[in-house]
């Protein structure tokens, strides 16, 4: 396991019960791992058939890790990509059908990811966006996004929305 200043790993209860309320919806899907920390979120979405999950982890070494894990595994359907998830939203966008966003805590980046993520084309017509916030903050997301399920557990609230078109 990688130890380094501010990594937060979802909990495995928590990812567990992301991946129950996913259930097959995974097969053949395009995944974003926005903020990919050790990339548990992206691997996991390989093993149940995602057809693809790009990881943006900021930290370089953090992403050696994500990039081993994967070879390790002969993921070769997972990519990974040094640099600033907000840096990576203001590239021209290809859609994915299922986002991963659990940013740092405490550094006000949620609401502008989402606002990225929809305004700039990122999204699929009816995408699912995991969001991985800190307990005390409700997040505003675009109005077209459908809060799914939510769970809270130790310091951190996860919920799953459905983008509905607008």
């Amino acid at each position: 396991m990688l130890d380094r200043p501010g990594l937060r790993p979802t909990p495995d209860r928590v990812r567990e019960t992301l991946f129950n309320w996913l259930g097959q919806a995974l097969y053949g899907q395009r995944v974003l791992d926005l903020f990919a920390g050790t990339g548990a979120l992206g691997i996991e979405a390989l093993s149940r058939g995602a057809a693809r999950v790009d990881f943006i982890e900021r930290d370089s070494s953090v992403a050696a890790f994500i990039t081993r894990n994967l070879a390790t595994l002969g993921a070769d359907r997972g990519q990974v990509a040094t640099g600033d998830a907000r840096a990576f939203l203001e590239r021209d966008a290809t859609p994915y059908d299922l986002v991963f966003l659990d940013p740092p805590f405490h550094q006000a980046l949620a609401e502008p990811c989402c606002n990225a993520l929809e305004a700039a084309g990122w999204l699929a017509p009816d995408a699912m966006i995991y969001l991985e916030t800190e307990r005390a903050l409700t997040p505003v997301v675009p109005a077209n996004w459908q809060l799914h399920r939510e769970t809270q557990a130790g310091e951190s609230t996860a919920r799953l929305y459905r983008r509905q078109t607008p």
